[in-house]
C-alpha cells in the first residue's frame, strides 16, 4: 500500500484525489488529512478514510476538531501541525494541495523528510521556486505537478528533455476572454466564478479569470523545467482540450490531450511512471470540431504582463506578485474592489518593492507579509490607481 497525506483535502483537488484514491484502494491508503478549518467535511472524511492524522491550519477550528473526531487518530492545527503531516513517518506521497502561499512551509518540511511531492500549489514554487527547487535536488526527491498544464509538459518531455525549444502553456481565456474593456469593468463576482471548462475553487477560477493564473504558471514552469522565460510561450486554447506543449529543436511539436478532468493528472502523480485506469471521460476525436489557438491580449488581461515582469525579475518580486494578487482575489470575492483593479493593484504594490536578489525563505515570507498589508492598506484607504 501506498500511503497519502493530502493537504487541502476538503478544496477542488483535495476532493478530487479522495476520489481516485477510493476507486484505487487497494493500492493507495489515505494516511493523512488537512484542511483550513473545514471540520465537518473532515469529520465525513476521516469515517470514510480512517487516517492516522488531521491536521487543521487555523487554530481556531481545532477545539472543534478535537470534540468532533472519535477515534484514536492523531490532531493538529496551524502551520506546525501542516508541516508536521506533511512530514508524517508513514506517508510516501503528500499532495500539496492548499490555495496560496501557506502551502512553501509544509512542503519544505516534506521536502527534508525525503517525502515524494504531488505538487498541486503553484504559488509555493512562484514565492519560493529557486530554494524548493535547490532542497528538490539536494534530497534527491521526485517532484511530480498535478497542474494539468505542467503534469501536460513533463509528460511530453519524457526522454525528451535535451531536444526542448521551447514550452507552450495552454488556457482557456477563462469567461471573459471576449469582453472589451467596457465589459471587463462591468464583470461581477457570481460571472467571474463561472468557468467555461474546468469546476476548480473560487480563487484559481478569479485566476482564470484575469489570466493571472497562467502567469503563475508561467513561472512555476520557469522552476520546473529550468526554463528561460524567453522560452516559455501561452497560448489561449479555449477547447482546453490540448492542455499543452513541448516545441522541440527539430520543428516537432509534443502535446498532450485529454478530457478537462483533474482526475487524471493527479492520478498520474500518485501512479508515475505507471498508468492506471481512469474513470475520467475518454476523448472522442470524431466530436471535436476545432482546435483553436490565440495570442493572449495582455492589454485587456495585464496580469500576465506582470508575471512574466515578477519572473524576470527575480528574487522576491514573485513573491509579491503572488501575495497582492491573493489579498486582491480576497477584496473582489468579498465585493469590496472591481474585477479589472486586481491586476492594477498587484502592479502598484510591485512598483514600490525593490526585489531582494536571491532571498532566504525569513526574507521571502517577510517580504509576502509586506506584500498583503500594503495591498490592503491601498485597497482600505481607496488608493488603487
Amino acid at each position: 500500500m501506498i500511503n497519502i497525506v493530502i493537504l487541502g483535502s476538503t478544496g477542488s483537488i483535495g476532493l478530487q484525489a479522495l476520489e481516485v484514491i477510493a476507486r484505487h484502494s487497494d493500492r493507495y491508503r489515505v494516511t493523512g488529512l488537512a484542511a483550513r478549518d473545514e471540520v465537518d467535511v473532515l469529520v465525513e472524511q476521516a469515517e470514510q478514510f480512517k487516517p492516522e492524522v488531521i491536521a487543521v491550519g487555523d487554530e481556531d477550528a481545532y477545539p472543534s476538531l478535537k470534540n468532533s473526531v472519535a477515534g484514536n487518530i492523531e490532531l493538529l492545527s496551524g502551520i506546525e501541525g501542516l508541516s508536521a503531516i506533511a512530514a508524517w513517518p508513514n506517508a510516501d506521497i503528500i499532495l500539496v494541495a492548499v490555495s496560496g502561499a501557506i502551502g512553501i512551509l509544509p512542503t519544505m518540511a516534506a521536502i527534508k523528510a525525503k517525502k515524494r511531492i504531488a505538487l498541486a500549489n503553484k504559488e509555493t514554487l512562484v514565492t519560493a521556486g529557486d530554494l524548493v527547487m535547490k532542497e528538490i535536488k539536494n534530497n534527491n526527491i521526485a517532484l511530480i505537478p498535478v497542474d494539468s498544464e505542467h503534469s501536460a509538459i513533463f509528460q511530453c518531455l519524457h526522454g525528451e528533455r535535451d531536444s526542448l525549444n521551447k514550452i507552450w502553456l495552454t488556457a482557456s481565456g477563462g469567461p471573459f476572454r471576449n469582453f472589451t474593456f467596457q465589459e471587463l469593468e462591468q464583470v461581477n463576482i457570481e460571472m467571474a466564478l463561472c468557468h467555461p471548462n474546468w469546476s476548480m475553487g473560487p480563487k484559481i477560477t478569479i485566476d482564470s479569470a484575469t489570466l493571472m493564473n497562467k502567469g503563475l504558471e508561467v513561472i512555476e514552469a520557469h522552476h520546473l523545467f529550468g526554463v528561460d522565460y524567453n522560452d516559455i510561450g501561452v497560448l489561449i486554447h479555449p477547447q482546453s482540450t490540448v492542455h499543452s506543449m513541448v516545441e522541440l529543436v527539430d520543428g516537432s511539436f509534443l502535446a498532450h490531450l485529454g478530457a478537462a478532468d483533474m482526475r487524471i493528472p493527479i492520478q498520474y502523480a500518485f501512479s508515475y511512471p505507471e498508468r492506471l485506469p481512469s474513470s475520467a471521460q475518454h476523448l472522442d476525436f470524431t466530436k471535436l470540431a476545432a482546435l483553436e489557438f490565440q495570442a493572449p491580449d495582455v492589454k485587456r488581461f495585464p496580469a500576465l504582463e506582470l508575471a512574466y515582469e515578477a519572473g524576470r525579475t527575480g528574487g522576491t518580486m514573485p513573491a509579491v506578485l503572488n501575495a497582492a494578487n491573493e489579498i486582491a482575489v480576497q477584496y473582489f470575492l468579498g465585493g469590496k474592489i472591481k474585477f479589472n483593479l486586481i491586476p492594477r493593484l498587484v502592479e502598484q504594490i510591485m512598483n514600490r518593492h525593490e526585489s531582494i536578489s536571491g532571498p532566504n525563505l525569513e526574507e521571502i515570507l517577510s517580504v509576502d507579509k509586506w506584500a498583503r498589508i500594503m495591498t490592503e492598506d491601498i485597497i482600505n484607504r481607496g488608493g488603487i490607481c
